[in-house]
C-alpha cells in the first residue's frame, strides 16, 4: 500500500492493506487526509515486482525528519539494487562514520520504505537486522534485487 500527498509524493508505504499502519509511521501533524484510490506511483511498484528494480528510483517522496535523517534518506536512495551496504557505511556516507545508531534510527523512521530502500542496509556481518515490515519481507526484497 502507498500513502501519498496531493502532489503524488510518497509519504509512507508498506506491505500491508491497513492505511492506519502507514499513517502511524507519520507524526500526526504530517498525516494527510486519507482517501482511497489508485496511487499515481502504483505502476512503479508493479514494475519493481515484475523485475525492473530501478522503477522505484524516480518516484518522488516527501519525508519529515532531522537534518541527519534527511541526509541518510538521500543516501539510501543512492544504494544500488543488489549491492547492500552496512549501517556503518550508511553512517559514513551520511557524513559521520561514528553515527551508526543515528543511521539505524534513520532507517527505522523511514516511512516510504520501498522508495527509500532501507532494506538495502544490513548489519556489519552482512546479516539482516531490523526492518519495520519484517525480516521475511527484507529477505525477499534483497533476493529480488540480487536476481535482477
Amino acid at each position: 500500500m502507498i500513502l501519498e500527498d496531493d502532489e503524488g509524493r510518497v509519504l509512507s508505504s508498506g506491505w500491508t492493506d491497513a492505511a492506519e499502519a502507514l499513517l502511524a509511521r507519520l507524526a500526526p501533524k504530517n498525516r494527510p487526509d486519507a482517501r482511497t484510490g489508485r496511487s499515481r506511483n502504483g505502476q512503479a511498484v508493479e514494475a519493481f515486482y515484475s523485475g525492473d528494480v530501478r522503477a522505484i528510483d524516480a518516484v518522488p517522496v516527501r519525508q519529515f525528519g532531522t537534518p541527519l535523517q534527511t541526509i541518510s534518506w538521500t543516501e539510501l536512495r543512492r544504494i544500488a539494487p543488489g549491492a547492500p551496504i552496512t549501517y556503518t557505511e550508511l553512517a559514513a556516507r551520511s557524513g559521520n562514520a561514528r553515527a551508526v545508531r543515528a543511521a539505524a534510527s534513520a532507517c527505522a523512521r523511514n516511512a516510504p520504505a520501498l522508495f527509500v530502500p532501507c532494506h538495502r542496509v544490513v548489519n556489519t556481518a552482512g546479516g539482516l537486522a531490523g526492518f519495520a515490515w519484517g525480516i521475511p519481507v527484507k529477505r525477499a526484497l534483497l533476493a529480488r534485487e540480487a536476481a535482477a
